[in-house]
């Protein structure tokens, strides 16, 4: 904000020689406030569609402060045959702190997936370890993440904290992830994603262990105001078979109707997105 210092005009006073009109800059708000909204095609979390392959509305509102330290929330539609049982919204809450040296940066924080109204419910054709329990209550994951930036390029690793999606024994689940999002200038932005998960103590009735990689490209287009559209490349190596359950790896999904679909597999999402 900027304040102007407007001089009055004094009519018995003009004889006088006239002041210079300041202009005073207004110290800056250490707050920023921003709101996001997207529209995608598909929704997919770590390669794995969450929305059965169907559309999503997407949004969210982040707060931050000059010290570095900011929180923020996210939403999306899911679908309940994509592993939330009940469960038609997911609801990200996040908190951190971040800096930047020069051209590196450091980001750490912890961030809660919730999906109100879903159930975990107990897994079939999964080696589970003998005398475990199920878990029940609400879909959820906690994680807490670390990561790391170089101009265009960052690293980050989550561990989740808890059972990794209500699945059980999968505490110390780990994903890795590099991202990259170059400027080709013109509002034109090029984008790589490239992450693997790790989940721990999980094995199918198939031998599957939990293991998987899922890469992303595509491009981006700054059309003003606020508006971003972008067409992006997404494929996974997870493999598998069977209804979904309450993870995000090796599996098809199932629709009440009997449809299925693999999860995992190769597709092109495209969306609309804007910032405020």
């Amino acid at each position: 904000m900027r304040k102007s210092l407007i001089a009055a005009s004094v009519m018995g006073l003009l004889s006088l020689p006239s002041l210079p009109v300041l202009a005073e800059d207004a110290p800056a708000s250490p707050h920023t406030l921003t709101g996001n909204l997207t529209i995608a095609s598909d929704y997919r979390f770590r390669g794995i569609t969450q929305t059965f392959k169907r559309p999503a509305i997407q949004g969210g509102v982040d707060y931050s402060h000059s010290s570095g330290l900011y929180l923020g929330n996210w939403n999306s539609n899911v679908a309940p045959e994509t592993g939330f049982p009940g469960g038609n919204i997911e609801m990200d809450f996040y908190g951190g702190w971040k800096t930047t040296f020069g051209d590196f940066g450091l980001d750490v924080g912890f961030l809660y997936y919730y999906y109100p109204g879903s159930e975990a419910r107990p897994l079939t054709g999964f080696n589970i370890k003998a005398g475990t329990s199920q878990n029940t209550g609400a879909v959820d994951n906690k994680e807490l993440y670390i990561g790391g930036s170089w101009k265009w390029i960052s690293v980050k690793y989550s561990w989740s904290i808890d059972d990794y999606f209500a699945v059980p024994e999968t505490k110390n689940t780990g994903y890795l992830e590099v991202n990259g999002t170059y400027d080709l200038g013109n509002g034109w932005g090029l984008v790589g994603h490239i992450g693997r998960l790790n989940l721990k103590n999980f094995e199918s009735a198939a031998g599957d262990d939990g293991k998987y990689t899922d890469w992303k490209l595509g491009v981006t287009k700054d059309v003003g105001s606020g508006w971003t559209v972008g067409a992006f490349y997404v494929d996974t190596n997870a493999k598998g078979g069977g209804t979904c359950a309450n993870y995000e790896t090796y599996h098809y999904c199932k629709a009440a109707n009997g449809k299925e679909i693999d999860a995992g597999k190769s597709t092109v999402v495209v969306t609309v997105g804007k910032t405020f």
